[in-house]
């Protein structure tokens, strides 16, 4: 191998960081344009569906199974909601719109995906961010007890959200059955996310067929950081954990299988 040929880390890196910058702005360019209030609607379309489905649940008193106030029972669960599941709809096909950006050598079929990923999560974290603030300035909602578990949570989210992501957005390529299936399948997986209930709230035997959902457990630690000692929080990191770096592997698998195959056009 020619040592003089290969790039040092530092200098991959740099490229990596510019590619990944140049695909964030044109995604953004390509899906949001320049008018009206442009890339913003990134982070205020998931702020009004959080907020409305937030309005919805208050208007109708909804139960929930504790004596949380529902706004901040709302906005924890349906923040959550929108970070593990417009992850793949946005992988789902992106392949096929920027087949042309393969002609480029440094541009991977995994960056077209890292790049739509961060779009969503920076769009859901700065919703649910401001939201939050929002709402503890009116005084609807008290501060979070450990703002550092509720990152946590999130993440932990985040990272099954992205994996599954990459991973249907890979398999996608090769089947539209994917998309087919995907989007009733992310409506039937609602009801079961934690969005909706606290698992402390279910019989036991439901408990233990509910927490085998990776999600589950992601939207039980932001709700215990949120809240304290006022949630019996139900979670198992030595399951979720291993779950998503179980899921993670499959997706770049999946994603290396799929850049083989790739025909640029």
């Amino acid at each position: 191998m020619d040592r003089a040929a290969t790039p040092p880390l530092r200098e991959s890196m740099r490229v990596q960081v510019r590619i990944l910058g140049a695909l964030l702005v044109r995604e953004m360019l390509t899906r949001y344009g320049r008018h009206n209030i442009g890339f913003l609607w990134l982070f205020v379309e998931p702020m009004m569906f959080t907020a409305g489905v937030t309005a919805l649940w208050t208007a109708s008193k909804s139960v929930h199974g504790s004596d949380l106030p529902i706004v901040a029972f709302a906005l924890t669960g349906y923040s959550s909601v929108l970070l593990w599941r417009n992850m793949p709809g946005r992988c789902i096909g992106a392949l096929w719109s920027n087949l042309s950006l393969m002609y480029h050598r440094n541009i991977r079929v995994l960056d077209i995906y890292v790049a739509r990923i961060l779009l969503e999560f920076g769009g859901a974290t700065i919703s649910f961010a401001t939201l939050s603030v929002f709402f503890i300035a009116l005084g609807w909602l008290k501060p979070p007890e450990n703002v550092l578990e509720v990152a946590a949570g999130w993440l932990i989210i985040a990272w099954f959200g992205a994996a599954l992501a990459i991973t249907l957005g890979a398999l996608s390529h090769e089947s539209e059955l994917v998309d087919k299936l995907w989007h009733p399948a992310s409506y039937l997986i609602f009801p079961l996310s934690g969005a909706a209930f606290l698992v402390d709230a279910l019989p036991e035997v439901a408990q233990k067929y509910v927490l085998l959902i990776p999600m589950v457990h992601g939207t039980e630690i932001v709700r215990e950081g949120y809240f304290g000692s006022r949630v019996n929080a139900h979670y198992d990191l030595g399951y979720v954990l291993p779950f998503c770096l179980v899921l993670t592997f499959v997706a770049l698998v999946a994603t290396r299988w799929v850049a083989a195959r790739v025909v640029p056009e």
